[in-house]
């Protein structure tokens, strides 16, 4: 979930940069090392992490807050029925809005704004995951045939490896 790690990011720095100008130096420095623990999904801290983030919990709710809503987020697509899966969407978009964290308030804003093509992941499971992998292989195919004198062979380098094609290997004599 990017845009809620995007969000929990701008809050971990706000808190941080409250800490180190308000006379926090150490808080704040506890909270420079806390930016992975942060960012991992929660089943795969490790102990030392999960330490960060007992100590964050006890001494700094908002951090500890903007952390629960990005897990709550990325459980809205882990769930098997898109049903739930929306209202557990709704659920989170009220928490979000009353958080009084600006980055999660922005974003819940934001989710609104695109609420139908969210939907339409939910319940359909449709995104645009196939078309940008193959915009990504299209651009490692191009930078391969760098330096090739036409267009042509990177159009037949973009057919072997996207369009589906099988060409048959010669056979040994």
């Amino acid at each position: 979930m990017h845009w809620a790690t995007k969000a929990l990011d701008k809050v971990r720095r706000s808190v941080w940069n409250e800490l180190r100008t308000g006379g926090g130096s150490e808080q704040a420095n506890a909270l420079k090392g806390a930016r992975w623990a942060l960012w991992k999904n929660h089943g795969d801290l490790t102990d030392r992490q999960r330490v960060t983030l007992a100590v964050i919990e006890r001494e700094n709710k908002p951090l500890f807050r903007a952390y629960l809503l990005k897990e709550e987020l990325r459980s809205v697509f882990q769930e098997s029925d898109p049903y739930d899966a929306q209202r557990t969407l709704d659920d989170w978009l009220g928490w979000a809005s009353r958080s009084r964290l600006k980055p999660f308030v922005k974003l819940a804003r934001s989710i609104r704004k695109h609420r139908a093509a969210i939907d339409n992941v939910l319940v359909h499971g449709l995104s645009n995951a196939r078309l940008e992998a193959a915009n990504t292989k299209l651009r490692l195919i191009t930078r391969i045939a760098f330096g090739f004198h036409s267009h042509e062979p990177l159009i037949a380098l973009a057919m072997l490896r996207l369009g589906g094609l099988c060409p048959p290997l010669p056979a040994p004599p």
